[in-house]
């Protein structure tokens, strides 16, 4: 049997060693034996740092009597890399953990060294100087040079933005040591001298360096040595910021970004306009996102913006002034209002969001996660495009807050794109030292739950029943499809682990509604990467004592006398609130309006949107959508993908009835209505240009423009809530 270290792993009863010795992977679903690795991981802390175990020891004992809140944090944050270290070498992914630790360190480092030193300040350096009267070809290829003499490694296996500022990094800081030496006051750069004389011999090994910085190198003073060369660094950079041409090319880069100015008044951009005497407002046209189906919307930050956020943030827990974790408040104690009236209560969960930061910033994302999920363990239910209390309660209330949420969604795909990462999130959430309230599941208690509703609600309410040692049944009254076999476990037999997270990774615009999560599975458009879901329905369905069921609906398949019957010793229900909102409107169940909630639970449970779904389900445009909250805007936003869709799919089949008969006996099978939404559909495909390598994709322009009073069918105050926006894909 191979180990986890080499990748092997017994075909026929799926356990293999882990990367610790004496635990195999079979150990991983022991209550017994979690408890051993938990004792592992105390002897491993001892073993590295006395000090820190005795305190870790003293915390778990009396759960942080004597601690305050910056204590707890101080505490958690020196724990979290030892679990992150612990966690890795378990399932031997340590060295691809130290390598991700170091590049970022570096990488990090240098990037906001470079916008620190220079970036902001060479606005105020030049501000008398126009970059149009350098010869900025000249100074773009003595910066080249600089890099590729100086720092050959970067220039080689970094990017623009990252090459340039390790060579910003190394001369800033360089600079700020002689600086500080010259005014008497002690620096941390070590080898600076060492530094100086090895930059002096790149210099003078290659000619054509030789001779650009020839001026650098006559100079003897180490500060005025270094001060040159980052004079280079530094006109290029205000060129960057002024020149057009140097601006395209540092178009992205963070390290030129800036915080826009928060408008309470105007949150949210828009352009006005009128069409056809409607009076609309829409995003500028350079604001628009064009959807073309239904797969993902947002692949959310890259790694280079999440550490924007990260490095925007202050990491105010040492201060007990984290108000994103648990709300800004005043002096009093009382809670601050924004000027919208939002109460900024900071995260529900209270999570530890300063202090997961400080450990993305290292580049630890396990240990971060472990942090994270000490009150949230169930983070791929939450995150970006989820929630954001926590960015109303930032610190920041006068420029855009840190976007918390894109934090959190980075560290945990991070982990489970890591090796084993999903392995490594599902053993998180029934063992986790730094949770020292529940550091490890308890053993089955002999009671038994029955969980009503699969949503957030209840499947949160079921992991931390079994973690309490409850055995738990959740049923919903919608389908929910089974997990493969392989992945949960069958007949007593062992998971599959899954190495490689992308190998049960689904496209979403191919996925099959599966059922689980509810709200979050059926109420949610693609805005989200329900991806997520399998996560936490894995995690459930994993556990010895969880069983769910679909297609139950309690007080009717099921009645509570039966839940008794069947031996429950509980029924908790969390069914949440399903039921569309029937606005008191004349004519508001007539043909030609839904409900909103109806509208996309029939478009996600059909699965309409898919080319190979028969689902009845027509839309016509124009349409009005009466309502401005999330339900309404996703209404809109999904109509609008939706219809494309459904005349493609309308034109292929047609053309495919047209294939077997001629135009005038297949027309004969429509009703003179029928006739009529097909001309409709038709005429726009003729009028449409269609790009041969699009295989006939429509591109149909189209504006949702309704008023309220026509829309309501009447003059009613509650027909003021019409929505009207302009969306042209």
């Amino acid at each position: 049997m191979q180990s986890v270290l080499d990748g092997g792993v017994d075909g026929r009863s799926r356990n293999f060693p882990l990367g610790l010795d004496g635990f195999d992977f079979s150990d991983l679903s022991s209550d017994e034996r979690l408890q051993n690795l938990l004792s592992t991981f105390d002897e491993t802390l001892r073993a590295a740092d006395g000090e820190l175990y005795e305190a870790y020891l003293d915390y778990r004992q009396n759960q942080g009597a004597d601690l305050d809140d910056i204590g707890i944090s101080e505490l958690l944050v020196r724990l979290a890399p030892h679990v992150g270290a612990f966690v890795a070498e378990l399932f031997g992914v340590g060295d691809a953990r130290h390598a991700v630790m170091e590049r970022t360190r570096h990488d990090y480092d240098a990037l906001f060294t470079y916008k620190r030193a220079v970036v902001d300040k060479v606005g105020a350096k030049f501000k008398t100087q126009n970059p149009s009267d350098w010869d900025l070809d000249k100074l773009d290829s003595d910066l080249e040079l600089l890099k590729r003499t100086t720092s050959p490694e970067a220039s080689e296996d970094r990017d623009a933005e990252c090459a340039i500022s390790v060579v910003a990094a190394r001369l800033a800081n360089l600079a700020g040591h002689y600086q500080k030496l010259a005014k008497g006051k002690p620096s941390d750069v070590e080898d600076a001298d060492a530094q100086v004389e090895e930059l002096r011999e790149h210099l003078r090994v290659n000619a054509q360096a030789a001779r650009t910085f020839a001026d650098a190198r006559a100079m003897k003073d180490p500060l005025e040595f270094v001060a040159n060369l980052l004079g280079y660094v530094e006109r290029w950079t205000y060129a960057a910021t002024k020149d057009p041409a140097f601006a395209s090319r540092v178009e992205g880069w963070v390290v030129f970004r800036t915080l826009p100015r928060m408008d309470f008044s105007q949150l949210v951009h828009f352009d006005s306009r009128t069409d056809g005497g409607v009076d609309s407002i829409a995003a500028s046209e350079d604001e628009r996102r064009r959807r073309d189906g239904f797969a993902l919307t947002d692949a959310r930050f890259g790694e280079r913006d999440v550490w924007f956020e990260v490095d925007h943030c202050i990491y105010c827990h040492d201060r007990d002034r984290d108000s994103c974790s648990k709300g800004m408040r005043h002096k009093s104690g009382e809670l601050h209002v924004n000027p919208l009236g939002v109460t900024l209560t900071g995260c529900p969960l209270e999570e530890k969001i300063s202090e997961a930061h400080m450990l993305k910033r290292d580049g630890d994302n396990v240990g971060a996660l472990a942090l994270i999920m000490i009150d949230n363990p169930l983070c791929p239910g939450t995150g970006h495009r989820i929630c954001n209390d926590c960015m109303k309660g930032c610190i920041y209330q006068k420029v855009a807050p840190v976007d918390i949420p894109q934090v959190e969604t980075n560290v945990l795909t991070d982990v489970l794109h890591m090796p084993f990462g999903l392995e490594i999130y599902l053993l998180l959430t029934r063992w986790n030292p730094l949770n020292v309230k529940r550091p490890v599941a308890l053993p089955y208690n002999g009671k038994k739950v029955l969980v009503v509703g699969m949503g957030p609600a209840g499947y949160t309410l079921s992991h931390y029943l079994l973690n309490e040692g409850f055995a738990v049944v959740g049923i919903d009254a919608l389908k929910i499809e089974p997990l493969p076999a392989e992945l949960t476990g069958n007949g007593g037999h062992l998971p599959e682990a899954v190495r490689d997270f992308s190998t049960i990774y689904e496209d979403l615009d191919k996925r099959v509604m599966a059922g689980f999560g509810g709200v979050a599975e059926y109420g949610i458009t693609v805005r989200w990467d329900k991806n997520f879901l399998k996560v936490i329905h894995l995690s459930l369905a994993r556990r010895r004592n969880f069983k769910v069921y679909g297609g139950v609906r309690f007080g009717g398949t099921l009645t509570i006398d039966d839940a008794w019957r069947l031996g429950f010793d509980h029924v908790a229900i969390a069914s949440g609130a399903g039921k569309p909102t029937v606005i008191s409107l004349k004519n508001n169940l007539i043909r030609g309006i839904r409900k909103a909630s109806d509208f996309l639970m029939a478009l996600q449970l059909t699965g309409a949107a898919k080319h190979s779904s028969m689902a009845n389900l027509q839309v016509r445009l124009p349409a009005g959508v009466i309502g401005g909250g999330l339900t309404a805007i996703d209404t809109a936003t999904e109509l609008v993908a939706y219809y494309p869709v459904q005349v493609e799919k309308t034109l292929e089949r047609y053309e495919t009835l047209l294939a077997d008969r001629d135009e005038a006996s297949v027309r004969a099978l429509y009703s003179d209505e029928e006739r009529e939404v097909l001309d409709e559909f038709l005429d726009l495909v003729e009028q449409t240009a269609w790009p041969e390598n699009i295989a006939r994709r429509i591109r149909t322009r189209y504006t949702l423009t309704a008023s309220a009073r026509d829309a309501a069918g009447n003059n009613s105050e509650e027909a003021s809530c019409v929505v009207v926006m302009g969306v042209v894909p």
